[in-house]
């Protein structure tokens, strides 16, 4: 491995680390104001900016008076020199992150309306070829190992492969970790059920996601939280658009739920990874199960309004 080198009034000190393991690459974003359709061809922006799962938790983490350390793979081409740099801008560690001579930085491409998300491609086949790679740093004693596992907050995404994920599951290197787990998109929600298998970590799924791991269908936040639970889930987040989300614990085996805030949709495409972070970020300050959710909710309202996130 080669390495590289604002918030509100009420962030948490910036001692809290939290690692983001997942995909970090270019997200290119085609935006029209105007509702599409398949074949649409619409005047728009077009814009390049960093992204992927990982990626957007930890910037949002960033604005939020955490410190993000990165662990993922870079490809050593100009993209990734550039990607690179942005990080390390944007307030996000990169020392973690695995560079290889022969995988190209990952990239993400979507098309928004005003409607919503179009479509999208996620182009993250460096990711999934690194494989356990990327991990090393939590196993080779540079943040921890087996016998002294580290003991802080990971953010993981489902763009890494089922076999990676089970293993940071099951991994004796993983035991300790307050581990935070998000699909990536439905496509990938299946790879989350290692975490239902191990009741490990607090899973964040919007209702498609939860119908997936559930194989059911269901009509609101809650009935889907709380059937993640008897699924084997230790703690899950489930989100349903604008008509509420819900958090539910093994612990109580309760679910609470909120309304989100309304707004004017401008945005959509990391939407839910910054309500993660901004969960991560509310809990760190310690704000209590209620708070927390409402501070998710009205940042990623924010967020989708378009409006700057802080």
């Amino acid at each position: 491995m080669t390495q590289d080198a604002s918030s509100p009034a009420t962030a948490p000190k910036a001692s809290v680390q939290v690692l983001c393991i997942g995909s970090v690459l270019w997200d290119i974003i085609g935006r029209s104001p105007a509702e599409m359709r398949r074949g649409s061809d619409m005047p728009g922006r077009i814009t390049r900016l960093p992204g992927g799962v990982a990626m957007n938790i930890a910037m949002t983490l960033a604005r939020f008076g955490l410190q993000p350390s990165l662990l993922s793979t870079v490809g050593r081409d100009p993209e990734g020199d550039e990607l690179i740099a942005a990080c390390a801008h944007l307030g996000c560690r990169t020392e973690y992150l695995y560079r290889s001579d022969d995988l190209p930085t990952d990239r993400y491409m979507a098309v928004e309306g005003g409607n919503g998300l179009i479509a999208a491609i996620a182009d993250a086949h460096s990711l999934e070829a690194a494989g356990d790679k990327i991990l090393q740093p939590l196993l080779d004693g540079t943040l921890g190992t087996a016998r002294t596992p580290y003991a802080g907050i990971i953010a993981l995404d489902g763009n890494l492969t089922l076999t990676l994920l089970g293993e940071i599951a099951s991994n004796p290197g993983f035991a300790k970790a307050d581990l935070r787990v998000a699909p990536a998109s439905p496509g990938k929600a299946e790879r989350l059920r290692p975490f239902l298998l191990h009741s490990r970590g607090t899973l964040y799924v919007n209702l498609e996601e939860a119908g997936i791991l559930c194989q059911d269908r269901f009509t609101d936040s809650k009935s889907a939280a709380l059937a993640l639970l008897d699924r084997g889930a230790s703690r899950v987040l489930v989100t349903d658009g604008g008509a509420s989300a819900s958090e539910a614990s093994a612990h109580t085996m309760t679910a609470i739920t909120q309304k989100p805030p309304r707004v004017t949709v401008a945005r959509v495409t990391g939407a839910g990874d910054t309500f993660m972070a901004a969960h991560i970020a509310a809990e760190a300050r310690g704000e209590d199960r209620q708070a927390a959710l409402s501070s998710a909710l009205q940042a990623a309202a924010t967020y989708v309004s378009g409006e700057p996130p802080l």
